[in-house]
């Protein structure tokens, strides 16, 4: 119980920093605001509304995990590196994929409007 409790307060801790450090993460909370009461009219099965949710919740796992690297890489040296370079665009590239997976989900649901 005890590793659960220290999971949960640097999970906190995390999430705490990164609202407050990252704008990238702030306009995906505001985005997840607008995801859930937009799934709330988009749709009536509650999956399709879990779906949607979910891919806004999957892109921030993915900002989180490219802040992380970036933040690593930028520990590690603050002088330009090309391979440093190319790895912050893979984390970009990630984040980037993720919103197309949310723009992709939300056309899919709203298509069935057309029917």
């Amino acid at each position: 119980m005890d590793r659960l409790t220290r999971a949960a307060i640097n999970t906190y801790a995390g999430l705490l920093f990164v609202t407050r450090t990252e704008t990238a993460f702030r306009q995906e909370l505001v985005l997840l605001l607008l995801a859930v009461l937009g799934a709330l009219f988009a749709t009536e099965d509650p999956w399709k509304r879990i779906f949607l949710v979910g891919s806004v919740l999957f892109t921030m796992i993915v900002e989180l995990l490219n802040t992380s690297l970036e933040r690593l890489a930028d520990r590690i040296t603050l002088n330009y590196d090309p391979q440093i370079e190319k790895i912050k665009n893979m984390g970009s590239a990630a984040v980037g994929l993720s919103l197309l997976g949310i723009l992709c989900s939300w056309l899919l649901v709203l298509s069935e409007w057309l029917k």
